[in-house]
């Protein structure tokens, strides 16, 4: 899949739109100061007032923003063109001084020089990768020592199941890519795009060993049997802000989040 970049740039460029537009994302109360980050993430994150923060897969930023509110100075970046013009609109009306850059992960050493006190990432990123040992090397590159990997992310069971969680239609670890059409988008369901992506299952294993081979030394490991995001087909939202697959219940993980730690 040389042109997996190019397929998947096209496709979160049609995202941009529609979830400006959608609940989801709550724009408008997020310009007013809401946050967009959730319990998971906070509860690893801490006080980073003062902390330089290296934002990976950002989308259009609000997550970057949220961190720049809490006092850290960060910088964002994603593939997508469209939502990082989008990001820069939104810093401007949020008035913070976040930083963004459209790169693709494996190529920002090109274009970045610089080290941070926190590489972060979370939900639905490291599934448009194909190689996490790069993506591993490049959380390297970017730490200080002694720096620290933030992550959350959806837990690779679900990924195993087809889109209504009627039965196991993929395999768990990372076989070969994933080449698919969608129509709408995980924000609005009924959004009027069709888009082809191309995305990669990664085992927990996969994760891990390859932070663990480029000197990150796992400090935390969680796992959630709730995800704080209804992007999931036929999902119930059994306390606030926190959903569930209602037939599988607290039975399966659908989130894990971890600390690594620049040896």
């Amino acid at each position: 899949m040389e042109n997996y970049l190019e397929i998947n740039k096209k496709s979160w460029n049609a995202k941009v739109e529609p979830h400006l537009k959608s609940d989801f994302y709550f724009v408008d109360e997020f310009l007013k100061g809401r946050t967009s980050l959730n319990s998971i993430e906070l509860g690893l994150l801490g006080d980073i007032k003062g902390k330089t923060i290296l934002h990976l897969q950002c989308h259009f930023g609000q997550d970057s923003i949220s961190l720049s509110r809490m006092g850290a100075k960060v910088t964002g970046i994603d593939l997508s063109d469209k939502a990082i013009d989008t990001a820069r609109g939104l810093v401007q009306q949020c008035n913070t001084d976040t930083e963004f850059i459209c790169s693709d992960v494996y190529n920002l050493p090109n274009i970045l020089d610089q080290k941070f006190d926190i590489v972060y990432t979370s939900y639905g990123t490291i599934g448009w990768l194909p190689d996490l040992e790069k993506w591993a090397d490049i959380i390297n590159h970017f730490l200080k020592p002694e720096g620290q990997f933030i992550m959350a992310e959806f837990h690779p069971v679900v990924w195993m199941f087809d889109d209504d969680f009627t039965k196991v239609a993929y395999n768990y670890f990372n076989e070969k890519p994933i080449v698919e059409t969608y129509e709408g988008t995980y924000a609005d369901q009924s959004a009027s795009i069709v888009q082809e992506y191309v995305m990669w299952n990664h085992s927990l294993a996969e994760v891990l060993d390859n932070l663990i081979k480029k000197d990150l030394q796992l400090n935390t490991f969680r796992e959630f049997d709730w995800s704080p995001y209804p992007c999931f087909r036929h999902v119930d939202e059994f306390e606030t802000g926190k959903w569930r697959i209602p037939q599988f219940g607290n039975k399966i993980p659908l989130v894990y989040a971890l600390i690594a730690q620049k040896k």
